[in-house]
């Protein structure tokens, strides 16, 4: 569980504030599962915008809220908690119902949400080669310079070697761009990942079984990222292409992945590309 500490966060006055706040992106995979569990638990929240276009991330406000960068972070009665899976984990307890960890499968369930967090960054890899223009470094070098002197650099009072991570892979990608061999590894590893879900969902309604859980909602929004990049979900895994649909109609789920015209639009125009070009995420990958 990543719990902040005193020393860790440089943004003072949060540490005042009362109830529920979720500093939060709308496109971001991370915050929309946390806006789905939310959604699930009708706990009363308020909703903190980062503007990740505008890298509202690495300015030193936000730096001083989590040093790491990253949405979401949740501010619970002036204690900060950063990490989805672990903001998800930590409000099941304090609103128990409904409850989507289910009882006696803590650790299970722990497993499982760290295999998937393990991913995060095969997800970034695969979405920002199919979901924009090609060509242009998503990250400027004034921004990351911003977020490599924001922040106090601790998390648990400690330094922490997530930022480097973050900064490693946004200067790779503006060095080298995103290769073909990167995609190849990455959506193997989702395929992978996938194979096993289809397999758990041909008797069961669920990851779990019967009940929906925080792994549903975890991988509902991967999938769903993964459908937009062009992943051929109900080609190769057609339990969970079945499990993803009966999922996306419930209002808690589809309001959160809701897709603007306009950014619909961009979409459709990079795809058409990649068509032309074939190199859409299929033939890249080899899928």
């Amino acid at each position: 569980m990543v719990q902040l500490n005193d020393r860790d966060i440089a943004t003072r006055e949060v540490l005042d504030w009362k109830g529920l706040h979720l500093f939060h992106a709308l496109p971001s995979s991370c915050s929309q599962k946390t806006r789905i569990f939310l959604n699930l638990k009708g706990a009363p929240w308020e909703s903190h915008v980062v503007n990740l276009g505008n890298n509202e991330n690495m300015d030193a406000w936000y730096l001083g809220i989590n040093p790491r960068g990253l949405v979401p972070a949740l501010v619970m009665d002036g204690a900060v908690h950063i990490e989805s899976n672990d903001i998800m984990t930590l409000l099941d307890g304090a609103f128990p119902e409904p409850k989507l960890i289910p009882e006696g499968r803590e650790n299970e369930m722990g497993d499982l949400l760290h295999h998937e967090d393990d991913l995060h960054l095969d997800l970034r890899t695969i979405t920002f080669r199919f979901t924009r223009p090609q060509g242009k470094a998503p990250k400027s070098p004034e921004a990351l310079d911003s977020y490599r002197a924001g922040g106090t650099g601790t998390v648990g009072g400690r330094e922490d070697a997530n930022k480097k991570r973050e900064i490693d892979f946004w200067e790779a990608v503006a060095r080298d761009s995103i290769s073909d061999e990167a995609i190849r590894v990455s959506a193997s590893k989702f395929r992978t990942a996938l194979d096993d879900i289809d397999g758990r969902l041909t008797e069961a309604e669920f990851l779990l079984g019967e009940t929906l859980s925080v792994l549903d909602i975890a991988w509902f929004i991967y999938v769903n990222r993964l459908v937009l990049c062009g992943y051929p979900l109900a080609r190769l895994h057609p339990n969970a292409e079945n499990w993803f649909q009966a999922l996306r109609v419930h209002p808690e789920f589809f309001k959160e992945v809701q897709v603007p015209a306009e950014y619909q639009a961009s979409l459709d125009a990079n795809r058409r590309q990649q068509e032309k070009d074939g190199a859409t995420l299929e033939q890249v990958a080899g899928l």
